[in-house]
């Protein structure tokens, strides 16, 4: 017979299981996104040191380049 223990920490395993699961709350297939307003959006290594890249605020490749 399992012992209160051995039945809490069982039950906290599956509900951590069920929670990493469940816990995107994204449905269907990730993406990158690659409109107009992605562009603006700070890239990962701007992200992790913010001063390198602060204050600068840079056009999207493809709007910079669009014939007016």
């Amino acid at each position: 017979m399992l012992k209160a223990p051995q039945i809490l920490v069982r039950t906290l395993v599956l509900a951590a299981s069920a929670a990493a699961l469940l816990g995107c709350g994204q449905r269907g297939p990730l993406y990158l996104p690659t409109g107009p307003a992605a562009g603006q959006r700070a890239t990962l290594p701007e992200t992790l040191t913010p001063s390198s890249g602060a204050g600068t605020v840079q056009a999207p490749a493809a709007a910079a380049s669009a014939p007016r």
